[in-house]
C-alpha cells in the first residue's frame, strides 16, 4: 500500500473514531437530562410556603373548561392554552367528594395580581363567584355522568394547613424514592 493510502485510511479510521455514529448520538443524548420540566417533581414550592407558593395552573379564572394536569406525565389533559407559572395565595378550600372520593379543591389567587393580592380569605371573594366556582365543579362531573358533593368552602387556615400535608406526604414520596 502507498504511503497516500495509508495517510487516507488513516484519517478515515480517525474520523469513524471520533464521530459517533448516529444511534451512539441518540443514546448518549438521553443519557442527558432533556426532557421538559415536570410541574409536580421540579417545580419548587418556593420560599414562602404555604402561606405563598408557586404553581402551575390548570384553569384560568372565568373558564368554563376543566383541565386537568397529569400526575405521571405531567402533561395537561384536553386541548388548553400553556400552562402558566405564578405564585398564588391559598385563600380557601372547597371540600369535594368525586365518586365517593375526598377531592378538596384549593381556592387561591394570584399572589402579584394588583387585584387580588390582597385577598386573604375565601370571604373576600363575591358571593356569586363563589356560586360559580361551585356551580363549575357540580356541573362539569354531571356532563360525565359522575357523582359529586361539593360542602361549604372553608377558610384560608384551612386550605394552608392542606397544602403543608400535601408539601409533607410529597417530602416522604421523594425520601422513599431516593431510598430505592
Amino acid at each position: 500500500m502507498s504511503d497516500e493510502a495509508h495517510e487516507i485510511e488513516a484519517k478515515e479510521n480517525h474520523a469513524q473514531r471520533s464521530v459517533p455514529r448516529l444511534n451512539e448520538r441518540i443514546l448518549s443524548s438521553l443519557s442527558r437530562r432533556s426532557v421538559a420540566a415536570h410541574p409536580w417533581h421540579d417545580l419548587e414550592i418556593g420560599p414562602g410556603a404555604p402561606h405563598v407558593f408557586n404553581c402551575v395552573v390548570e384553569i384560568t379564572k372565568g373558564s368554563k373548561v376543566k383541565y386537568e394536569l397529569d400526575k405521571k406525565t405531567g402533561l395537561i389533559k384536553e386541548p388548553v392554552l400553556p400552562g402558566c407559572f405564578l405564585r398564588a395565595r391559598a385563600i380557601g378550600l372547597m371540600p369535594m367528594i368525586d365518586q365517593g372520593e375526598k377531592d378538596d379543591k384549593i381556592i387561591a389567587v394570584c399572589a402579584d395580581d394588583p387585584e387580588y393580592k390582597h385577598y386573604t380569605d375565601i370571604k373576600e371573594l363575591a358571593p356569586h363567584r363563589l356560586s360559580e366556582i361551585r356551580r363549575f365543579f357540580e356541573d362539569y362531573k354531571k356532563n360525565e355522568n359522575k357523582e359529586v358533593a361539593v360542602n361549604d368552602f372553608l377558610p384560608s387556615t384551612t386550605a394552608i394547613e392542606a397544602i403543608q400535608y400535601s408539601m409533607d406526604l410529597y417530602a416522604e414520596y421523594i425520601l422513599h424514592t431516593l431510598r430505592r
